[in-house]
């Protein structure tokens, strides 16, 4: 098939479904059938074979990363007065949880090519406010933590690594979220693993102690241990917590996704050596990076339209590609480009340049283990097509 002719195939190929099978179905109705559908024994499984998988010390299941975000802070004490910088490039969840700490985000803008937040604008937003850095680990693609590492250091500061994309990115060999970083991942839908709703927090023994108590109302004992054989119906309420526990019925869909992650990160990395082969020889477009000291999750993969080659913009080509039957998204709209953060803290269109440019040009292209390598080529015929038809 010529670029300039394009047969729509019948079905619509979605942006992100989850790869749900037969194991993860028949481990919640064994949930199901055993009486224990809360947080129990299963979620305390996951967390042992997630801790291990990364090389964390210990890890925390929850009903998000945001609240394995919200927890962190927590437990470093990060409140009123507080000053916490993350970058502009984000997901809305990444700032609203310094805010509902009463913390203040303090934003700054990305690197041209990772879009991750640019290290020198990091150093130059500290402050005598400044408490903690929330890196996110964009894409899946790892911020670099040397770097962070020696910045919190020197100006002793928390670092808590928003890892939502992360899992399992290593930076220079080692897992992120591993060796006792603090580091929050996800598990919607669209992850690289999936329970539905869930996240997991990693960190020393002693941080996911205190974690623990936080996501359980504050009681110095959870729900497992309160009614199983091991303890007494006594607890108490050491602090003003949340709710945000995982549920058994959750852990039993993670396990088995646990167990086929490698599975699925291999065939992720086949399918973006097949965008790479395919769409690098073009100038219309900038294909994703990965630093050579990094593995990236390849959570997405996002590339940039050269707009000055075509005459269509952003939305007009993502609307194409959805006539075609190719499912797309936009990650993210910049955080100073949303009417919360502009009324509240004054931020206008023009601020944080390089996000702003770059929003402006941003595909997310179909990335998940069901995809087939028709799929792939078709995908990429669509978009060359389209690339076709609207060239300068």
């Amino acid at each position: 098939m010529g670029e300039g002719q394009f047969t729509i195939r019948k079905d619509f190929l979605p942006f992100n479904p989850p790869s749900i099978g037969e194991e993860e179905i028949e481990e919640v109705a064994d949930t199901l059938r055993s009486g224990w559908v809360t947080t129990g024994p299963k979620t305390a499984q996951f967390e042992a074979a997630f801790a291990e998988f990364i090389g964390a010390p210990a890890a925390l299941a929850l009903n998000s990363a945001t609240s394995a975000l919200a927890i962190s802070l927590a437990v470093n004490e990060i409140g009123a007065g507080d000053e916490v910088i993350t970058t502009d490039m984000t997901f809305c969840s990444t700032a609203h949880v310094i805010e509902q700490a009463g913390a203040l985000p303090v934003l700054v803008d990305v690197e041209p090519d990772t879009l991750n937040f640019d290290m020198k604008l990091v150093k130059a937003a500290i402050t005598e406010k400044t408490r903690a850095i929330l890196p996110v680990h964009l894409y899946g693609h790892p911020c670099d933590m040397d770097q962070l590492r020696n910045i919190s250091t020197t100006y002793n500061l928390k670092l808590i690594e928003d890892a939502a994309h992360a899992l399992p990115a290593t930076y220079k060999g080692q897992k992120i979220g591993g060796n006792g970083s603090t580091a929050a991942f996800s598990f919607y839908a669209t992850k690289n693993i999936t329970t539905g709703e869930g996240g997991m927090l990693t960190g020393g023994i002693d941080f996911i102690k205190q974690a623990r108590v936080w996501s359980m109302h504050g009681m110095s004992d959870d729900a497992h241990r309160r009614y199983s054989t091991e303890s007494t119906w006594n607890y108490d309420v050491i602090l003003s917590g949340f709710k945000n526990n995982m549920t058994d019925i959750q852990a039993a869909i993670g396990l088995h996704q646990l167990r086929k992650l490698p599975a699925f990160q291999a065939r992720r990395r086949e399918i973006v050596q097949r965008y790479n082969s395919a769409l690098s020889g073009s100038t219309q477009l900038q294909l994703p990076t990965e630093r050579d000291e990094v593995s990236s999750a390849w959570h997405l993969y996002v590339i940039r339209l050269n707009l000055d080659t075509i005459h269509i913009d952003r939305d007009q080509f993502i609307e194409e590609l959805r006539n075609m039957n190719v499912g797309t998204s936009v990650h993210f709209i910049p955080l100073h480009l949303h009417s919360h953060f502009q009324n509240k803290y004054g931020y206008s269109k023009d601020d944080y340049p390089v996000a702003t440019a770059n929003f402006k040009r941003l595909i997310t292209l179909p990335l998940h283990p069901g995809l087939t390598d028709e799929d792939v080529d078709y995908i990429v015929a669509a978009l060359k097509h389209v690339l076709y038809c609207h060239s300068l």
